[in-house]
């Protein structure tokens, strides 16, 4: 993966250096430096969601007669040599070495590059200070959406600013010293931050918290099916990778504005895969992961008389909930047109009748352990993905996306809404048919899922 983001960025600078100049008959530099804003802003956030702290490598160290200050210095460089660090130079190295062979000043272009990399390295210091502060990251969050969208309806000249803030490192080589100053700054408050903290029993001790007994009472007069959902609402309150996927599944909500950026999305078929994700965002990134979540107790739940088919059937109610739910927070969309909601809705109901049952699926072929007490930031592990999910995509995307498609083509919006609404309504009504094959394909899995869950390596 990370060979095929080298070769991605090391290209993508040919590209935007040579596009930009015989193309656009523009800058490249000028260009580049414009958009250079939002390469740092996303660099921030995939740093603080995906990038690993080397704490714990320290701690060996700790025991032996080497100074802590050297530890500490130690430790802060490690973090530049994570790929996420410097993934992001290649492009900027390989963009400047093809400016300076096309007539560009060699100093000049030095100073771009080292001002430019400096601020992104800035990040890894930034991801230090504030890696555990939710509530700052929230926040963060917040302001960079807005910023965005003051860019994006041009209320703001925010990409003009970049461009000319940017192009001053080239064309005011001085400007290098604000980059060198700011690293510099950063590097002894992370210093200083780090090395309070520097013992064993304090900043390198596990956290402990207290345990708070919660229990929603009024699930429990259903049964084993209430006893699971309440298990699960329990988990996604108290733990760090369940609340990232309350907050992806927020953020999918957002997803259909990407509509009114491109032309590409306004086709029929595009719109109902649209739908599909505004709506079922929770499902698609909840669903999938069962029974991974509770890859910790797996082992101890199939040696107990737990009833598959009710467990299975506690994931896939709390799924259609959360996607009912996002059925009516959809409504916002019928600002830009009832076709667009009507379209949004049947794709709800074709998630709660179809799609559903397809995710849960999915994830009896899904062998991924989920650590829910670690603060691990990986995007997926060897397990996560395999051919016979990738098939379920064909029901679960292509199969609406099509049908929604030639039914407008051919007849109009209305006929698509409604043969995606019939199409949902019918796998609702099989669900019990549709269950007992989930839970045969779940119980064929399940020794292999066992040994994937009990191994650590």
């Amino acid at each position: 993966m990370i060979l095929y983001f080298m070769a991605c960025l090391a290209g993508g600078a040919f590209a935007a250096f040579y596009y930009v100049r015989e193309e656009m008959h523009q800058d490249p530099l000028k260009i580049v430096s414009r958009f250079l804003i939002a390469a740092w802003a996303i660099d921030l956030i995939l740093k603080y969601m995906w990038q690993e702290l080397p704490t714990q490598n320290i701690k060996p160290f700790l025991t032996l007669n080497i100074p802590k200050k050297t530890l500490v210095n130690y430790m802060l460089s490690k973090t530049f040599l994570s790929a996420f660090s410097w993934l992001n130079s290649l492009f900027l190295i390989t963009f400047s070495i093809i400016a300076i062979f096309n007539g560009y000043d060699v100093l000049n272009v030095f100073t771009w590059l080292i001002g430019v990399s400096l601020l992104f390295y800035l990040n890894n210091f930034i991801n230090i200070l504030f890696n555990d502060k939710e509530t700052v990251a929230i926040v963060v969050g917040c302001l960079f959406a807005g910023v965005a969208g003051l860019a994006y309806y041009n209320i703001v000249p925010i990409l003009s600013y970049s461009e000319k803030f940017f192009y001053n490192f080239y064309e005011r080589p001085y400007f290098v010293v604000i980059s060198i100053m700011l690293f510099s700054g950063l590097w002894k408050i992370c210093f200083n931050h780090i090395r309070k903290v520097f013992y064993l029993d304090e900043g390198l001790e596990a956290k402990k918290e207290i345990g708070k007994t919660e229990n929603i009472a009024f699930l429990n007069k259903y049964g084993a099916i209430g006893t699971f959902i309440n298990n699960d609402i329990k988990m996604l309150r108290r733990n760090k990778i369940t609340k990232g996927i309350l907050l992806g599944s927020l953020i999918f909500l957002f997803y259909g504005l990407l509509m009114f950026s491109s032309p590409v999305y306004k086709t029929p078929a595009m719109m109902m895969f649209m739908g599909l994700f505004v709506t079922g965002g929770f499902q698609f990134l909840f669903g999938q992961r069962v029974p991974a979540f509770d890859s910790s107790y797996f082992p101890l739940m199939m040696t107990l008389n737990v009833p598959y088919k009710e467990y299975l059937k506690a994931k896939w109610w709390l799924m259609n909930i959360v996607t009912a739910a996002s059925m009516i927070l959809a409504i916002c969309y019928a600002y830009f047109g009832w076709n667009m909601y009507l379209t949004f809705f049947a794709a709800g109901i074709y998630n709660i009748g179809v799609n559903s049952q397809f995710t849960l699926w999915s994830g009896a072929f899904n062998k991924m352990q989920i650590d829910l007490n670690a603060k691990q930031k990986r995007f997926g592990q060897k397990n996560s993905f395999n051919m016979k999910s990738m098939l379920l995509m064909i029901p679960k995307m292509i199969l609406p996306m099509a049908v929604f498609g030639l039914m407008q083509y051919f007849f109009n919006i209305t006929a698509g809404v409604i043969s995606i609404a019939i199409l949902g309504l019918i796998g609702f009504l099989l669900r019990e048919k549709i269950f007992d094959i989930i839970v045969k394909h779940y119980k064929v899995e399940k020794y292999s899922t066992l040994d994937a869950f009990k191994n650590k390596d």
